[in-house]
């Protein structure tokens, strides 16, 4: 493989991209499919969120109270958490968004007419689902309340239950803090896909592709030559917008660089195996357009947890969030923007960003090479 080929490839594509403004009558099919995903995925109820309780009194009162908030079905009972339990850990590998912590001595205090203090930790990398959750908490606690007093009858003046939240990661629920990690997913996604799916099938439209199979050049080399720009262009975009992030809304990437700069390489990697599968089908740049908005754009924003809840989505459209690699990069963003986690929290969806680039770029590579042979 020549480096000599593929850099001259690759300044080719530069010079042919900053020429070439992409049409904007192509953008007129994005709002049909807009609308359709609106219609079934957006969904701002919030249900079903996950709980961990850490119950450091084991009373008959604490166990109620504790079925008090999986009974009004906005909760799900996922962990018993011992006392003394990493809680931070728990909710940095995101399997709980909220935990409720009842300490010792709870039952006692209720029983003898004493206010007993609760804590109620809340992910809040969310912020619209974290202010949710704490009005969801509010009512629960002012019901168990109630339930309290009617039960007394009158008889004895009770103190209410007392609970402190606390918001870790994001204290002021500012949602910006939110929406920023997911919208470098977005625009990656939207920048590697479409340009590179383009600048393929340009070529093909231009009767240039079949010049340069006519060359020295191997596949290899020409699909290398082909992203190696886009690449730069993207990852130059991720710095502009963290920067951006930094200086008007205040986000700070409280991980390590390095993590971060190594989870978005393979996402884009991913990206433009995407990208060149398209173009590898696609004949127009129109077709290419229209393509990659379906199954990259469109996807990006709705269907990965950008700004709508997952779990609040219909259970097959939750089904179809699982192939979706953005889906998988918002949550390692934000883990490492806002949690200050490293990429070993998230084997999970960094395996599928791994599994997911190596499968495009295979198979953009096999039918890339068979149309040359």
């Amino acid at each position: 493989m020549s480096f000599r080929k593929i850099w001259s490839v690759a300044r080719k594509e530069l010079l042919q991209s900053a020429r070439d403004p992409l049409s904007l009558a192509m953008l007129l099919g994005v709002p049909f499919m807009m609308l359709i995903l609106y219609g079934y995925a957006v969904n701002f109820d919030v249900r079903h969120v996950r709980l961990a309780v850490e119950d450091d009194d084991h009373s008959a009162a604490s166990r109620e109270l504790v079925a008090s908030f999986v009974n009004s079905t906005y909760f799900d009972l996922v962990a018993d958490l011992p006392a003394g339990a990493d809680l931070g850990r728990f909710t940095e590998r995101r399997e709980a968004k909220a935990i409720l912590v009842i300490p010792e001595g709870t039952g006692r205090d209720l029983a003898a007419g004493r206010t007993a203090d609760l804590q109620l930790l809340l992910d809040g990398t969310d912020a619209n689902t974290a202010n949710t959750v704490l009005g969801y908490a509010s009512a629960i606690v002012a019901a168990a309340n109630a339930s309290r007093l009617a039960d007394a009858g009158g008889a004895v003046e009770l103190s209410p239950i007392d609970y402190e939240p606390r918001v870790w990661y994001n204290p002021e629920l500012k949602s910006t803090n939110f929406l920023v990690p997911g919208l470098i997913g977005f625009i990656l996604m939207l920048t590697a896909v479409l340009s590179t799916a383009l600048s393929v099938v340009r070529e093909k439209e231009r009767g240039t592709m079949e010049q340069l199979r006519v060359t020295s050049l191997r596949p290899g080399e020409l699909i290398i030559g082909k992203t190696l720009p886009y690449l730069g262009i993207s990852l130059i975009a991720t710095v502009l917008i963290l920067v951006a992030a930094r200086f008007l809304f205040g986000v700070q990437i409280r991980g390590p660089l390095l993590d971060l700069f190594g989870a978005t390489l393979v996402y884009l990697i991913g990206s433009l195996g995407l990208g060149l599968l398209i173009s590898s089908i696609s004949d127009t740049q129109a077709m290419a357009f229209q393509a990659g908005s379906l199954v990259s754009m469109l996807p990006a924003i709705f269907l990965s947890g950008f700004i709508f809840p997952i779990r609040s989505m219909p259970p097959l459209l939750q089904a179809v969030t699982h192939i979706v690699p953005a889906r998988y990069f918002n949550v390692v963003l934000r883990g490492v923007i806002l949690k200050g986690a490293g990429l070993e929290s998230y084997p999970r969806d960094m395996a599928f960003l791994g599994i997911y680039a190596v499968a495009v770029l295979a198979l953009a590579y096999a039918r890339l090479a068979k149309k040359e042979v």
